[in-house]
């Protein structure tokens, strides 16, 4: 009897710790498939999931279920004129010299505060010390918010982190993830209020004043986006510094490439983003029928589309499975919505955020080559990657050599 091939299952043991051969046999061989347990249909190569996130035909309504019982109702699940209104009102805040004078000294503290702690002791958990910090301490003082409250914050990140990764459905982390969305909401709403009664400088401030033809936020709406911007923003950058340097560690000549030529650490995040994503798949519903490889997607269907899969998709690009920071298309193009990669997703809900992670990358990748020489693997072997629906190292332990004093 001859076997019958079965599709890999992106909940199983075996594809956490190896999703991307699991990858490989789905673009091939199931690239249209449906999954029971979690009731979507799962597509891996490049075109598809490039069109499914352009096609008007893909709608984000799956966000009503999935994001909003833990943030509220957020930009992403919004469409036509309401999403162009709302990312209007919030776009700004995070590009050009808005994102660069306002909050760039905000964000430059941060990551040398950070350093700071560890740079003469030789040796670090990167993840722990710095990663998982960055970003969420970067978010909470641009929000204005107190930076007694950093910790506060990460517990609500890494509680709602949980919640959006649940694929399995465990209800202990679902009700978890939801008394953090009713604490979250307790917290913002006075701060929202305040700011509107007495504005500062800060992105809370910002927010509440933005207005488009006589629109604003209200403070419901602007608490909901806060809590976006602590997981989204929070996520994706936290699990690209554990990547990048991760990979760069892992290719001595290319992390000497790069600490030559600090030009090159876009480089390094653009080929990240391609290699090894912070967030390995996106769901998006079809408001109809839609023929994709493999087969038909019907009307309300949610598609799960994997990201990881589609950015290693060797008919799109060539050496999928090769690190490389001299790579063709690494520009200024990877970090908008023509970027080649789909790490950012594209098209309409291209992500808000990706320049503020750029510069925040930019940032903090200097910082640390200037902290640390002669990096290396504390174990002698690059940390495995962890996760499903985003991925990355959850401890990355270095043994370095320290520079001496601050740069």
């Amino acid at each position: 009897m001859t076997a019958t091939l079965e599709p890999p299952d992106i909940l199983s043991a075996e594809f956490a710790r190896d999703p991307y051969t699991a990858y490989r046999v789905l673009r091939d061989d199931f690239p249209l498939h449906f999954h029971e347990a979690m009731n979507t249909y799962v597509v891996s190569r490049y075109d598809d999931v490039r069109r499914a996130f352009r096609d008007p035909a893909f709608t984000s309504e799956n966000y009503a279920w999935q994001l909003e019982p833990v943030h509220g109702r957020t930009i992403l699940q919004m469409e036509g004129r309401e999403h162009a209104t709302h990312r209007a009102l919030v776009a700004p805040a995070f590009r050009g010299r808005e994102l660069t004078e306002r909050f760039g000294p905000t964000i430059r503290r941060n990551s040398r505060d950070l350093v700071d702690a560890f740079r003469t002791a030789g040796h670090v958990d990167l993840v722990d010390a710095y990663a998982t910090r960055f970003p969420i301490n970067v978010i909470v003082d641009m929000l204005g918010l107190p930076r007694t409250d950093h910790d506060r914050f990460h517990a609500w990140y890494t509680s709602i982190m949980g919640f959006l990764g649940n694929l399995a459905g465990d209800e202990a982390v679902a009700a978890e993830g939801l008394r953090t969305k009713a604490d979250f909401e307790a917290y913002m709403i006075p701060r929202i209020q305040e700011r509107r009664a007495a504005p500062g400088d800060d992105l809370l401030s910002v927010l509440c004043a933005a207005e488009i033809d006589g629109e604003s936020m209200s403070d419901e709406e602007i608490k909901a986006f806060c809590s976006l911007l602590l997981t989204a923003g929070g996520e994706t950058t936290d699990k690209a510094i554990a990547s990048v340097m991760r990979n760069l560690v892992a290719h001595p000549e290319q992390m000497a490439a790069v600490r030559e030529d600090r030009s090159l650490i876009d480089a390094a995040f653009a080929e990240t983003l391609r290699f090894s994503p912070p967030v390995h798949m996106i769901m998006r519903q079809p408001a109809e029928d839609v023929e994709l490889s493999g087969g038909v997607i019907p009307a309300g269907a949610t598609v799960t589309c994997l990201i990881g899969a589609a950015n290693r998709d060797e008919r799109h690009v060539e050496r999928p499975d090769e690190f490389d920071v001299t790579r063709p298309g690494l520009g200024d193009a990877a970090f908008t919505a023509a970027a080649d990669h789909l790490a950012f997703c594209l098209g309409r809900h291209f992500c808000v955020g990706a320049l503020l992670s750029r510069f925040e990358l930019d940032v903090g990748i200097n910082d640390l080559l200037d902290a640390m020489a002669d990096i290396r693997f504390a174990d002698g072997e690059p940390p495995p990657e962890t996760g499903v629906f985003t991925r990355a190292p959850d401890r990355l332990l270095l043994d370095f050599t320290p520079t001496g004093g601050t740069p």
